[in-house]
């Protein structure tokens, strides 16, 4: 494999892209953050509050593929200035006084803003990036969700107790518009136009021969888990500090940055791992798909026995360390897929991906709101909720062990491509 340099200003879109995921996943987390005293002054019991937080993605998987397939065609600077402008417009209806139904309005806007924003930012990185180098940019890229959460929890909170939770909501809008100017004026498109994989003549391959292929079907099992737990942790973490276990927003807010921070350990050393791996001549399958596949079985295992420990300290550690396993698979899965789809298409295919993979989003906070409205006492709710999400992860890692093959799948579809057709 002939080894491509990396562009001049790489690293400098990539630390703008961290920075853009970064006000993404703080945009996500303000409504968990806020999460007890929006339902106390809206009078929502946890079922509507499960539905809030589905909300937001009603329509996140549809506009991931619509822009998915606009991506292949419009230059990605402009696409993610445009979803940008989206998020943080979207935030400024909350700071005055919202009903119920115009919060949830807002978030669907928002949600439909930002569903596409990692698929894009992935498709835009690689464009500067070949193949063999991608998986530490895409692991940094990765680490702007959970540095969203660690710089802006602290920062959020003190709005929430100090002032109102409508304020948070604000002041996400403001920083979102810094990030419009900031791009505006630094962000480039990457001149990388090829991959390695498809180098030699990059085929068109038939949308049907990638979207059944094994490897993006296991991609889309093994993160439906990992974003199950994700989901929850934005939506439910925060209640269930407060209302589960009986903290006080103001420490439950330093609470809420534990799992983000644990998982940004996780994410950075996944990444520093595999580009390892891949350099000592390991094959893809080794590198990414077991290494980003068995964190989530183990993470599953640990989130199955918060309900036979006792104490809140015993209980958090291992809702921090089971959730955060999950972030290796974010590391691996957009480069398997870069790795045999063409590019021409790739913007595409990462943006189903993305689309298939967040339907978790829609269903595991409502279920999660679900399960602890009909418990006896709240607390049994959020265990049985926890159970339920150790069940989808132990799950969906045993679907990525046996699916992930990225090495062979390229093989594959290049020899399909190469095939003669006939009427």
């Amino acid at each position: 494999m002939t080894t491509q340099p990396t562009p001049k200003g790489a690293w400098t879109i990539t630390f703008l892209l961290f920075l853009f995921m970064l006000v993404n996943f703080a945009d996500k987390i303000v409504v968990g953050l806020a999460g007890a005293p929006i339902m106390d002054e809206l009078k929502l019991d946890p079922e509507q509050f499960g539905f809030l937080g589905s909300s937001f993605f009603l329509l996140f998987s549809t506009s991931a593929i619509v822009v998915g397939f606009i991506v292949n065609r419009v230059d990605t600077r402009w696409v993610l200035l445009a979803m940008a402008v989206v998020w943080s417009v979207a935030q400024f209806p909350m700071v005055g006084t919202v009903s119920f139904t115009t919060l949830v309005i807002c978030r669907i806007i928002l949600g439909a803003g930002e569903g596409p924003a990692f698929s894009v930012a992935a498709h835009a990185i690689y464009k500067w990036f070949p193949d063999e180098k991608r998986t530490l940019p895409t692991a940094i890229l990765s680490q702007g969700s959970a540095f969203g959460v660690i710089l802006a929890v602290p920062a959020l909170n003190w709005i929430i107790v100090n002032h109102s939770w409508h304020y948070a909501f604000g002041a996400l809008g403001v920083v979102g518009l810094m990030w419009v100017v900031a791009w505006l004026v630094m962000g480039k498109e990457g001149p990388l136009v090829q991959t390695v994989a498809m180098s030699a003549a990059d085929p068109r391959v038939p949308y049907f021969q990638l979207l059944t292929s094994r490897t993006f079907i296991g991609c889309c099992a093994a993160t439906f888990g990992a974003y199950w737990a994700l989901s929850l942790g934005l939506t439910w973490f925060t209640p269930f500090i407060v209302k589960g276990l009986g903290f006080e927003q103001k420490d439950a807010g330093w609470i809420s940055v534990l799992p983000w921070v644990f998982g940004a350990a996780i994410v950075l050393l996944t990444g520093w791992i595999s580009q390892v791996m891949l350099t000592r001549g390991y094959t893809t399958r080794g590198a990414r798909g077991v290494l980003g596949s068995v964190p989530l079985i183990i993470g599953g295992l640990i989130l199955a026995a918060m309900p036979h420990v006792n104490g809140a300290g015993l209980q958090i550690a291992l809702l921090v360390v089971g959730s955060g396993l999950c972030g290796s698979i974010y590391v691996v899965c957009p480069p398997m897929l870069g790795e045999f789809t063409p590019v021409q298409q790739r913007g595409a295919v990462i943006a189903i991906y993305s689309a298939i993979y967040t339907l978790a989003g829609f269903v595991a906070p409502y279920v999660m709101g679900s399960v602890i409205k009909h418990a006896a006492v709240p607390l049994d709710g959020y265990m049985t909720g926890f159970v339920i999400n150790a069940v989808v992860m132990v799950s969906s890692g045993l679907l990525g062990l046996l699916l992930l093959w990225p090495n062979t799948e390229r093989t594959r579809l290049l020899a399909q491509a190469a095939q003669p057709k006939f009427a």
